[in-house]
């Protein structure tokens, strides 16, 4: 393991850290509310840590293999989180440093859970950084670290393959320094539409920016307590549950779609079963609430609304779903487990494994029946090879045991074992608001630290894809060979 170039990258990511606090300090400067230097001081201590590693560590090769992008993957959103507390912490804002790591947390991860009681008594600048940790990690800090910072004569895709949610990265053009860029300019390209678009629909800059980064990087942060009901407008509710089925796309669909190349998008076979669970769910859920809203086309925006908030792990709030029908109920937490598409800002276990753990569940049927029949997992038409689906099948494993142990380590103090289940899958997959004590209407807060803590481990499991964070307690990772 080549540590000292861990530790050289670490400095980099808290020194860009530190820089991208710098918008907040801005809104908090217009503002004027009091948290300004709290900015200052976070921004200092982070590039105080930062810039020892960063420029006088002096690794004997800059050479990075796939434990060395394990290892900086599962680190770097840990100790980013830890940094990024510091303004809400410092402040006041939020007084508890568990709480202001569990929020940071959530915001880096995406997630959208929260401890706050009270959004809307913060002030502005910290609001601000609270949505803009939801743009920064919705890509991700490590992509965002090989499009911006001088490349390593290594192999980048190292870290983006450690980071980048889904079974596969897909390496769109020949170095990975290039596909990250690429990627950062569809995100920016589509978060400035949805931007403008929010504006045309009556929000004002500061909430239009705050809606914005909560929506293209799937978390859902608000900068009011009712979330996106508090606008009470069809028209801002419709945008935003388009764009957060957008962002819940694989972000190669969009790629393909730019290079003219249309055959391959339409191929997706991900993107059309993502599509089609989405609005199918959304029906049925229309129908089970039809008899509660006037009319159908009410009733299908709040479901529409909420099936692609959930789905897509983005979060907004347009109703108290937790009133629904129990089938609405259990629609919302199928599509929380189901997720968002390979590749996208979304969370959950991906509709590929879905696909791929059905059709292999198929052929395990055809081959029980047809023994001395060679069958293959498709998908867009191409042979899955035996490795990936071993591996999904080690990932499903480990998906139930963390939401099955973090159910149980939250319900050991007396948690009701449904309200566990619910915190733990929401962290898990990176959704945010659940159901009952967690639901769209309750928060966090009332968890213990302890509980806020095992919360906190498995948001960011869940954005990691389990792995890299669980490899950070292995002795192996740490030795110096092998």
């Amino acid at each position: 393991m080549n540590k000292r170039l861990i530790l050289k990258l670490m400095g980099r990511l808290l020194l860009m850290e530190a820089v991208l606090m710098l918008p907040s300090l801005l809104v908090s400067l217009i503002y004027g509310q009091g948290d300004s230097m709290a900015f200052v001081y976070a921004m200092l201590i982070t590039a105080a840590v930062g810039v020892g590693p960063a420029f006088f560590v002096k690794p004997a090769r800059e050479d990075l293999n796939p434990k060395d992008g394990i290892a900086v993957a599962g680190l770097s959103w840990i100790v980013l989180s830890f940094f990024g507390a510091l303004p809400a912490w410092i402040s006041g804002a939020i007084p508890s440093l568990t709480d202001a790591y569990f929020e940071t947390v959530s915001g880096f991860t995406t997630t959208g859970a929260s401890i706050l009681t009270n959004i809307e008594a913060l002030p502005r600048g910290i609001l601000f950084w609270r949505s803009f940790t939801h743009w920064i990690g919705g890509m991700g800090v490590l992509v965002l670290t090989v499009a911006l910072l001088p490349r390593l004569s290594g192999r980048t895709s190292q870290l983006t393959k450690a980071e980048s949610p889904g079974p596969t990265f897909s390496k769109l053009l020949p170095r990975t320094s290039d596909t990250a860029k690429m990627l950062y300019l569809l995100y920016f390209l589509l978060s400035f539409i949805l931007f403008i678009l929010l504006i045309c629909a009556g929000m004002n800059v500061y909430d239009a920016l705050i809606h914005t980064f909560s929506t293209a990087g799937t978390g859902g942060f608000s900068n009011y307590n009712a979330s996106v009901a508090a606008f009470n407008s069809p028209a801002i509710e419709w945008i935003l549950a388009v764009f957060m089925l957008l962002f819940g796309v694989n972000f190669t669909v969009y790629f393909h779609l730019i290079r003219r190349e249309l055959k391959l998008a339409v191929k997706n076979e991900e993107l059309w079963v993502y599509v089609s669970i989405a609005v199918l769910f959304a029906f049925g859920i229309t129908f089970s609430i039809l008899p509660r809203y006037e009319g159908f086309f009410p009733a299908l925006r709040a479901a529409f609304f909420q099936a692609t908030s959930i789905m897509s792990t983005t979060g907004f709030v347009s109703q108290d779903f937790d009133l629904w029908p129990t089938i609405a109920k259990t629609f919302l937490i199928l599509l929380m487990i189901i997720g968002a598409s390979a590749g996208s800002t979304g969370g959950g276990f991906k509709v590929s494994r879905v696909i791929m753990l059905v059709k292999s569940g198929f052929r395990d049927i055809k081959q029980t029946i047809y023994p001395r029949k060679v069958s293959v997992v498709r998908m867009d038409g191409k042979a899955v090879p035996e490795g990936v689906l071993t591996r999904l099948g080690g990932f499903l494993f480990l998906y139930v045991a963390l939401e099955l142990g973090g159910a149980l380590l939250i319900s050991l103090e007396g948690v009701p074992i449904a309200d566990s289940f619910v915190a733990a899958l929401t962290c898990l997959s990176n959704v945010g608001p659940g159901l009952g004590t967690v639901g769209p209407t309750q928060n966090f807060a009332w968890l213990s630290d302890f509980s806020k803590w095992v919360c906190s481990f498995l948001m960011l499991a869940g954005r990691l894809e389990i792995m890299p964070i669980l490899c950070l307690f292995s002795i192996g990772l740490w030795r110096k060979k092998g």
